[in-house]
């Protein structure tokens, strides 16, 4: 199938080249030129594991192409995808002027009938101002007789592991009234369907709700788990035991229910904000999310709490090692990283921080400059020399089996702030460490 794909962003070029991986012709849109030539020469700014040759290669087959020539993409798609951002506004509720930016565009140049895909993540009754807007535009140009239909496909990637989320998806929602919309969307995603039903055809709106209502229940989780971490602490328990006590129950799982430092990132922040946005402005008191929320705020501060403690009040003059700048492993994103939040507090009390992250060392580049009280290492070995204590802020796999006796050699004292809970506190006793982690 012909496919376009408006934004070459995270979601836009990965699903863009998902979707040509298995055989269909991808056209995908952007406004900045400079990004297109440079995905045009195999520049893939995004870390992803698996997109880089992903993409290099079916542009090179030629089913996977970029360009900035948004007439050229109407033309050329049976099926329009929007997966252009969403940026909070100053009260937390999701923009869609991008998204109807978009439509207005596809209503601009469209000339057969259309079917609009909105992948972005939105605020629920957004197709129903996508449809608005088309109708207006094709009213202006005189083409009333041109028909088309909005559809609501949320997408459900996970940093780090977004290509095989992908290529194997747990779902594919579909949100439409029309039978012919339902089929040709089928007919798309026949491929990622072949050895089990994973498609689950719904209305719009319930569509458009499914993929906030995913990301806050995992977040729900998330906080869930820290406030039982802080509980664990001022009860002598240790999270990580109630964590497998719990886990191994079939109806909980143990997937999202590790405490540590709070989430971060693109997504569970500004989901949750913008769903009790959405319950704001009908008058609905979304007290649960409005929780999620506050404790992951108080939970980004608890590493540093304790570093401020240990030092008995006074951090003037100490330097960190710290090993994790993105908010999470696999990727290089540090949105409301919770690294940031401990860095700038440790900053303003007056300490220094010494950094290694695997891929997010140019985006902590970007964000801070030339600070002086950041030094970003080539090595988590070089991060520790000369710092009074070592925190782990990310769980990266290059983290989680280190040279404790090297360690201690570079610290000024064996002192590790875990906010991860990557170590067993016995073993770290043993080899003569002040450990602290969280809930434990």
């Amino acid at each position: 199938m012909k496919v376009t794909v408006f934004g070459i962003g995270y979601v836009g070029l990965v699903q863009g080249a998902v979707l040509a991986e298995v055989g269909h012709d991808v056209v995908c849109i952007d406004v900045d030129a400079n990004k297109v030539e440079r995905l045009k020469q195999g520049d893939i700014q995004i870390y992803e594991p698996g997109l880089e040759n992903l993409v290099k290669e079916n542009h090179a087959a030629g089913r996977l192409n970029f360009t900035t020539d948004a007439a050229a993409g109407v033309k050329h798609g049976e099926i329009q995808f929007i997966a252009v951002g969403t940026p909070p506004g100053e009260d937390g509720s999701a923009d869609v002027k991008y998204v109807l930016a978009v439509a207005e565009t596809i209503a601009r140049n469209m000339e057969s009938h259309q079917i609009i895909i909105d992948k972005s993540t939105v605020p629920v009754g957004t197709a129903d101002k996508i449809s608005a807007c088309v109708t207006k535009i094709l009213a202006e140009r005189g083409r009333e007789d041109l028909a088309f239909d909005v559809a609501s496909n949320p997408e459900f990637l996970k940093e780090g592991s977004a290509v095989a989320d992908c290529m194997r998806p747990d779902r594919i929602i579909i949100g439409t009234g029309s039978q012919q919309t339902e089929e040709f969307m089928r007919e798309l995603y026949a491929p990622f369907n072949r050895n089990r039903e994973r498609i689950i055809v719904m209305d719009v709106r319930s569509a458009e709700l499914t993929k906030y209502a995913a990301n806050c229940m995992l977040a729900t989780k998330i906080s869930f788990m820290n406030e039982m971490a802080n509980l664990a602490e001022q009860l002598g328990a240790d999270i990580e035991m109630v964590r497998q006590g719990i886990g191994s129950d079939p109806r909980i799982g143990y997937h999202f229910i590790y405490a540590g430092a709070g989430y971060g990132g693109s997504c569970f922040p500004k989901d949750t904000r913008a769903l009790i946005s959405t319950a704001d402005s009908i008058g609905f008191d979304a007290k649960v999310l409005k929780a999620v929320e506050d404790r992951n705020n108080e939970q980004k501060t608890v590493l540093f709490s304790k570093i401020f403690q240990h030092f008995n009040s006074d951090l003037r003059g100490k330097n960190f090692a710290l090993w994790g700048l993105s908010f999470k492993p696999n990727t290089d994103d540090m949105r409301e990283a919770p690294s940031r939040v401990l860095m700038e507090a440790l900053w303003k009390a007056g300490a220094k921080v010494q950094a290694y992250d695997p891929e997010a060392m140019e985006e902590a580049q970007s964000l801070y400059g030339n600070d002086e009280a950041l030094s970003l290492c080539g090595t988590k070995e070089a991060a520790l020399k000369g710092a009074d204590a070592l925190i782990i802020v990310t769980e990266w796999q290059a983290f989680k089996a280190p040279d404790f006796d090297f360690i201690k050699t570079q610290l000024k004292q064996p002192v590790i702030f875990d906010g991860r809970n990557l170590f067993e506190r016995k073993r770290m006793t043993q080899k003569g460490f002040t450990y602290l982690s969280i809930g434990r």
